[in-house]
């Protein structure tokens, strides 16, 4: 594998990790509601479920899902009833206030932990089967067959970089004081907005 290759294969999933899915919409409203710490935990794991699923791509799952498409319907149904469900609570929760930030008023409302984020994190990023499939035409029409285990490892380092890289980014952006004030302003039509989003990416990945 040459290097341009190489580098291609990640430009193509850094674009990919980069456009708006279930992902972005759940990373954005931790990070305003929450703060970037649980947001933080959460790019780890959409980190650590991308090379999940690169992995599994590089083991034939995506031919799977083509030999056995009722396996790939019961992965679509399964993780869209979970986004939906993550929609549904982002909608009743849409009147609630903001964590408090400060130590005096933590016990009152508190930001999830960093283990529940990470959890969140990577059972939405797995709920989600479409990167086995874009990481299966990827690597099938781009990895040699020859391709030497270390590059193949290399590849999955940058994958969990580009992933988690992007996240943090998104994180740290959204949780700066400004857009966390600018999101506790129009917190009731935001969440209203986020969860629909994620209600409808669950819907859309269900029943595509």
């Amino acid at each position: 594998m040459t290097l341009t290759l190489f580098l291609s294969i990640l430009s193509i999933h850094l674009i990919a990790a980069m456009s708006p899915g279930p992902s972005f919409v759940v990373s954005v409203r931790t990070a305003a509601s929450e703060g970037f710490r649980p947001a933080f935990g959460l790019a780890v794991a959409f980190g650590l479920g991308a090379v999940i699923w690169a992995l599994a791509a590089m083991s034939g799952l995506s031919v799977l899902f083509e030999i056995f498409p009722r396996t790939y319907l019961a992965f679509k149904l399964a993780g869209g009833l979970f986004l939906i469900w993550i929609g549904i609570k982002t909608l009743r929760h849409a009147r609630d206030p903001l964590p408090a930030s400060d130590a005096a008023d933590a016990l009152a409302a508190s930001p999830r932990s960093l283990i529940n984020a990470f959890r969140l994190g990577l059972i939405t990023q797995l709920s989600n089967p479409k990167p086995a499939v874009f990481f299966g035409a990827v690597f099938a029409g781009l990895i040699p067959p020859e391709t030497s285990l270390a590059l193949k490892a290399g590849l999955l380092f940058f994958v969990f970089f580009d992933e988690t890289l992007w996240y943090v980014i998104v994180a740290r952006v959204f949780s700066r004081q400004k857009a966390r004030q600018a999101y506790g302003r129009a917190k009731l039509w935001t969440d209203r907005l986020l969860g629909g989003m994620i209600v409808a990416f669950g819907a859309r990945i269900a029943l595509r």
